[in-house]
């Protein structure tokens, strides 16, 4: 089935396009589909263990940490800083890494 076919059904919205979307759930491959369900996360707004999830997933399809980083990078002009900023901490805790401190204050040591 070529591109144009999937596009149709997924326009349609037919009976047939959940058997399809099963057979062939990672099409873009492993490390790009975990990037593009990142990028659809911070689009969203998901919550924390969810980035966790996604995360993990895509480090274990062999994304680094620094394009993980780069999707927020990739995004901002669709989703906008706010959603950006709203999502960076998240992203840090599913790296491994606490932004603000046990403290709860960023590097400038106001509270966040």
């Amino acid at each position: 089935m070529d591109y144009m076919d999937r596009l149709r059904r997924f326009a349609v919205d037919g009976p047939s396009l959940e058997l399809d979307l099963e057979r062939d759930p990672e099409a873009l491959g492993p490390r790009t589909a975990s990037i593009a369900r990142l990028a659809a996360l911070v689009a969203v707004g998901g919550a924390v263990p969810t980035y966790g999830s996604l995360v993990d997933e895509a480090v274990s399809a062999g994304a680094t940490p620094a394009e993980i980083v780069d999707v927020l990078t990739a995004v901002v002009a669709v989703v906008g800083l706010p959603s950006i900023v709203a999502a960076a901490p998240k992203l840090a805790l599913a790296l491994g890494h606490d932004l603000f401190g046990v403290d709860g204050s960023n590097e400038s040591g106001a509270p966040r």
